[in-house]
């Protein structure tokens, strides 16, 4: 057993009271090794240590790009440019169009108010008053503007590099990600980080309450004298807990689906916060079964259209052929 890192509790590898000594100290961790007293820690292998990092890198790149865009809105707004109150997507493409020619020095308000879609629902009277300020813009704004374009620009080509390689790294475990793709509340790019925290098939933890246990999606247990002093949950797997709340909130907003049933039984007595949490663990105990298990996720809850069904499946199929995956759309009877 050289050469393989054991992680272990501190709980399990207490000693005795008095002078430490590194060498009895040393002599002890062996033998309770050898005897499985000790508690070991999760410790990934070296694959997964790689999509790990590579999942929480482009969650990193994706915070810059959301602060980028908090940033760049508070800009606008400092110079007096109303363009985020009609426009939705401050990124999207009728946006940028219109970014990128203040930044150029455009002064007419009409001819940016020109750039925008005709789907757009702000009408060119109203585009032309919320940038009527870009007449007398300062130039010191467009020139801000435009280097928070480009670094924009520069972390969207960072994200896509990240999810090719997470995509090839991934491709022997399409089905994992596919199968975890169908659960509601999760997607692609969620199921991928998933895989990346516990596994392909969350060997690890032989059953489902060790996943919730680890990831810290329970209750917490600090019992003393037969009273529980406090239920608050364990710090466990930050990302995890990150992802389950995600798609907890996203879950319950499915029409049809097992879990806004769930949410509007429990949301009455518990309140929100609680009520998420609770589905987060039922989340996480099916995520264990779908992994560990091999099993498709099967919708329990009122029968969803078949136009949503469909709907669902062409998008995740587009997902997963931009990613570079082979997928064959399944043949649904009409």
């Amino acid at each position: 057993m050289s050469g393989t890192l054991h992680l272990a509790q501190a709980l399990s590898n207490r000693g005795r009271r008095g002078r430490k000594k590194d060498f009895r100290d040393a002599e002890r961790l062996v033998k309770r090794l050898i005897s499985q007293e000790l508690t070991l820690s999760f410790v990934p292998d070296t694959e997964q240590r790689l999509w790990r990092t590579l999942t929480r890198t482009k969650y990193q790149r994706t915070r810059d790009k959301v602060r980028l865009q908090n940033q760049l809105e508070a800009l606008l707004e400092e110079a007096h440019i109303k363009l985020s109150s009609l426009v939705s997507d401050l990124l999207g493409a009728s946006a940028r169009r219109m970014l990128h020619a203040l930044a150029n020095g455009e002064t007419d308000p009409a001819a940016v108010a020109a750039l925008a879609d005709q789907r757009l629902r702000a009408t060119p009277e109203q585009l032309r008053d919320a940038l009527g300020a870009c007449a007398g813009l300062n130039p010191v704004y467009r020139r801000v503007v435009k280097m928070a374009l480009e670094d924009l620009q520069l972390i969207e080509q960072q994200i896509g590099q990240l999810d090719q390689e997470v995509a090839s790294l991934l491709r022997e475990h399409q089905d994992a990600v596919e199968r975890l793709a169908e659960v509601p509340g999760l997607g692609v790019d969620s199921a991928q980080q998933i895989i990346a925290e516990v596994g392909a098939k969350a060997a690890t933890f032989a059953f489902p309450k060790k996943l919730v246990s680890w990831v810290g999606a329970c209750p917490g247990d600090e019992e003393s004298d037969g009273v529980n002093r406090s239920k608050r949950s364990p710090k466990g797997n930050r990302e995890m807990r990150r992802i389950l709340n995600q798609a907890a909130n996203a879950a319950v907003k499915r029409k049809g689906s097992i879990f806004e049933i769930v949410y509007r039984r429990l949301v009455l007595r518990l309140g929100h916060n609680k009520t998420i949490g609770a589905i987060a663990n039922r989340l996480c105990q099916l995520i264990w079964i779908i992994l560990h298990k091999g099993v498709r996720y099967e919708e329990r809850g009122p029968a969803v259209s078949e136009k949503s069904k469909r709907l669902r499946t062409s998008r995740m199929i587009r997902t997963l052929r931009t990613l570079g995956y082979r997928v064959e759309p399944p043949v649904i009877p009409a």
